[in-house]
């Protein structure tokens, strides 16, 4: 079993020991955590749903990301996967929640945002999480460690940890 699978398969004892179901909101994994996830047989109990959001559109549609925020802080930023995951949680009332922007190359990048650059959000409840991770390797590489990192960040807040030391609430 690898990495992936293990960590999905936690997630989901996790989840159902809490009766509690997430969601993902997706870019740069293309739905990545969403597929690692609903790998693991009666994940259908737990998982609610999964948005792949790769346009600033469709983040803005599906999602509700204000459409100002791409202009003033870019798509790879906390502002907009926190906004990615308060969508996700609104639209489908999940207890927790993953986000996840980035930049994975091999094209895209800048001196500010190089590539590997990629933000991962998270929500448990009304508290909201935000990281920025800077992987290395090739496209595949970064996107699995993305994936990798958003359901290490979802297994850690299951258990009662902070994926971030920056936690703030959700503003009703």
């Amino acid at each position: 079993m690898d990495n992936l699978t293990r960590l999905a398969e936690q997630l989901g004892q996790s989840l159902v020991a809490r009766s509690a179901k997430v969601s993902t909101a997706e870019s740069c994994t293309g739905g990545g955590i969403a597929e690692a996830i609903t790998r693991i047989a009666g994940s259908s109990a737990w998982f609610e749903a999964g948005y792949v959001t790769y346009s600033n559109e469709q983040k803005t549609r599906q999602l509700g990301v204000p459409a100002m925020l791409f202009e003033q802080v870019g798509a790879v930023s906390r502002e907009v996967v926190e906004a990615m995951v308060c969508g996700a949680q609104r639209n489908n009332g999940a207890h927790f929640v993953v986000a996840v922007s980035g930049i994975a190359g091999p094209g895209g990048g800048s001196p500010e945002k190089p590539v590997g650059t990629v933000w991962l959000g998270w929500a448990a409840g009304n508290a909201l999480y935000a990281r920025c991770y800077h992987f290395s390797g090739d496209r595949l590489a970064i996107r699995m460690q993305a994936v990798e990192a958003g359901l290490s960040g979802l297994l850690e807040l299951c258990n009662g940890g902070n994926p971030d030391t920056n936690c703030r609430a959700i503003a009703s």
